[in-house]
């Protein structure tokens, strides 16, 4: 056994085998002999030489193309078959074949029966060990335990929250048990000064409302500064550098209503908004496209309160209901002039 060149022709003289133009030859290894010759594939021909187990590691020589040498590592060979081991055993502690003898039938080394002998001798078996990659052993085991922590701890990084655990376990290997349990890195802020329980009355006030009846409405704006693309690409440890104005820019403002997955009324102006523009826009371009029953969802800005505001709603049979103090999070256009700026930054 040992080195079988698989060729569809026949023919071989002097270790040389002709290899046909239309085939593709490929080299097969006996699982059950050791590596003890080395091939090498040139001009379409089989060389094969015995090597000693000293010239295998140092003639990884495996194909010759366009005139280049293909160098790859040797893969680890594939374990013994169970029943192969199983015959060599019986044979051995049945039958009473001496070792050598055994090596030479079944071609396997005295080394590995011994080794085979010794597995049995303190497992009971000589099933093969398990022959997986080396991956990474993570420290952590209570999966459970670390996905509370990674809740409790989510805002620190992965530094801090390798201090913080029981254990003595390394940054990198945090950062791997927070992939393994579907964990990102990702940050939304919130306001300290914020009311918790008046945020959830305010949704449990609204939790009752059909998505039609609420109407979201806020105001934003941006100058030229704020178009400008944040970030630029150079070699690594240098940084990019760019020009801006140092003078204030014109600012645009925009204000627009969100009903149920539909915007109403944009309206935009040079400027910033104040309650003149407010009420100007309220009751010429929002009003008339409400219907009665709604209610208005707005923040708790100067110019939302005071003046013909509360009179003209009432008119249009609708009501207000202002955001409980810092929760702009809980109004939906929010994330719609997140993504107009996201656009507007593109174009520019």
């Amino acid at each position: 056994m040992g080195l079988e060149p698989k060729l569809k022709s026949e023919g071989v003289e002097n270790g040389v085998a002709p290899i046909p133009s239309h085939s593709k030859p490929y080299l097969r290894l006996s699982p059950h002999t050791a590596p003890d010759v080395d091939a090498q594939l040139v001009s379409g021909t089989v060389l094969t030489s015995p090597l000693s187990p000293s010239s295998i590691a140092q003639n990884r020589t495996v194909r010759t193309y366009n005139g280049k040498d293909i160098y790859r590592r040797p893969k680890m060979p594939a374990p013994y078959s169970y029943d192969l081991r199983q015959k060599v055993i019986n044979a051995i502690e049945l039958d009473g074949i001496p070792k050598t003898e055994a090596s030479q039938v079944f071609h396997a080394s005295r080394n590995t029966i011994n080794l085979w002998l010794q597995r049995k001798e303190h497992t009971g078996d000589f099933l093969p060990k398990p022959n997986r990659p080396p991956g990474n052993n993570h420290q952590i085991t209570d999966w459970h335990k670390f996905k509370a922590f990674a809740q409790e701890h989510g805002d620190q990084t992965s530094a801090q929250m390798a201090q913080l655990w029981d254990d003595d376990i390394s940054p990198r290997t945090i950062s791997r048990a927070l992939k393994k349990i579907g964990f990102t890195r990702k940050k939304t802020y919130g306001y300290q000064e914020r009311d918790e329980q008046q945020r959830e009355a305010f949704i449990a006030q609204i939790q009752h409302m059909e998505p039609e009846e609420l109407v979201d409405l806020d105001e934003a704006g941006m100058n030229s500064q704020d178009s400008d693309y944040p970030y630029g690409y150079c070699e690594e440890g240098q940084r990019f550098h760019a020009l801006k104005s140092g003078k204030r820019q014109g600012r645009v403002s925009y204000m627009a209503a969100w009903c149920h997955q539909q915007l109403l009324a944009p309206f935009s102006f040079e400027g910033c908004c104040n309650w003149i523009v407010f009420e100007l826009w309220l009751e010429f371009i929002l009003i008339p496209t409400l219907k009665p029953g709604q209610t208005l969802v707005l923040d708790n800005a100067t110019f939302h309160k005071g003046g013909r505001i509360a009179e003209l709603v009432e008119a249009a049979q609708c009501r207000l209901l202002y955001l409980p103090p810092y929760s702009p999070d809980l109004n939906k256009i929010e994330k719609c002039w997140s993504w107009l700026k996201a656009r507007i930054r593109h174009c520019t």
